[in-house]
């Protein structure tokens, strides 16, 4: 019997070993082989496109902090057939790409503030937007101050545009798309939420957080046939957020572990490394998890989700310390986010189903 079995053994390696040798020196097979890649690879994630729900993807879900698992500030809605992009750091494209998330009918981008890891990715998803099938200017919503941000990066790549437009041809890049529109919205005072947009059953709305020095910073709310998702954008605890976000099915909350940045801060003083300062100070205009969490209480919300995670947590044991003392506000109903996490609200259901498409 063991005679058999490691002459079975010795076969499967032999042809192994043979189909190995056969890709490895037969360009056709070779080629063969990577039309399969490619098929694989190139495919639609669709499911985000079904009306009978309010879909929620998280594309990056890190902060300015360098992070190989997180992308910088990043998550997509599709809703009645509209998509919003909200808020666009660096990385949040290469991670809709490779969750094959179609972004050709692009809505537009709500930007929360102008820091850099809210708006460092915004001519990717531009350019791939554009690339495929979007026709008119991207919209860009955000607080004053919109325009500057888009006139910058339309400047800085005008002659990118033309070069794509030249080589191409304008019936593939329509010229108008190349463009921005940069939608100012003006929320007067902190007592009330602006309308952004409303059209097919679609209805955004922003209102002020508190992210001093930064003035002003916005949170989202976008509802559809009875779901909704409210966006904090980076700020300290704020009673606005249970305010808007009174009963909504999903708070997308940032958070920032400050015992774990002091403990940052006392690694870099200790090397004479000035970034010491930076630790020390960003504290005082993010939220704890614990504060998310009381917020999240006092808004009803069914669902918390952690995002913007400040610092890197490479470990269970970091994802430990960082949640130490949310259970005790809130047993349930808490995830942190990942890029990847994929949210589905369907219409007519108080359902939350969560996918994860890392």
């Amino acid at each position: 019997m063991k005679r058999v079995v490691l002459a079975g053994i010795g076969l499967l390696v032999a042809v192994a070993v043979i189909g190995f040798g056969i890709v490895w020196f037969s360009p056709a097979a070779q080629d063969a082989l990577m039309r399969r890649v490619v098929v694989a690879n190139i495919g639609g994630n669709d499911a985000v496109l079904n009306e009978d729900a309010l879909h929620v993807v998280l594309c990056g879900t890190g902060s300015p902090m360098p992070d190989p698992d997180r992308a910088q500030a990043c998550a997509i809605v599709y809703a009645g057939g509209k998509v919003f992009v909200v808020d666009s750091g660096l990385g949040g494209w290469d991670r809709l790409a490779r969750f094959q998330l179609p972004v050709g009918g692009l809505t537009g981008i709500l930007l929360t503030h102008f820091h850099s890891d809210h708006i460092s990715g915004i001519p990717d998803i531009a350019l791939n937007s554009w690339a495929s099938g979007r026709r008119q200017a991207l919209a860009v919503y955000g607080p004053p101050g919109v325009e500057t941000v888009v006139a910058g990066f339309d400047l800085a790549y005008s002659l990118d545009d033309g070069y794509r437009i030249a080589h191409h041809g304008p019936e593939f890049f329509a010229e108008e798309g190349a463009d921005y529109q940069p939608i100012v919205v003006d929320v007067p005072d902190r007592t009330m939420a602006v309308t952004v947009f409303e059209e097919g059953g679609v209805k955004v709305t922003a209102f002020r957080v508190s992210h001093e020095p930064v003035d002003p910073a916005y949170g989202y709310r976008i509802d559809y046939k009875d779901r909704s998702v409210v966006f904090s954008g980076d700020t300290k605890r704020d009673a606005n957020i249970a305010t808007f976000g009174e009963d909504a099915d999903v708070l997308i909350h940032e958070a920032l572990a400050p015992h774990m940045v002091h403990m940052l801060e006392e690694g870099l003083d200790g090397r004479g490394d000035r970034r010491a300062k930076i630790m020390h100070d960003i504290p005082d205009y993010h939220a704890t998890p614990v504060q998310a969490a009381e917020s999240a209480n006092e808004a009803g919300v069914k669902l918390l989700v952690y995002t913007h995670i400040v610092p890197r947590l490479p470990n269970a044991i970091a994802e430990r310390v960082f949640l130490r003392g949310v259970s005790d506000v809130r047993s349930d109903g808490v995830i942190l986010g990942y890029d990847g996490l994929y949210l589905e609200l369907p219409a007519g259901s108080d359902e939350i189903v969560e996918h994860d498409l890392r």
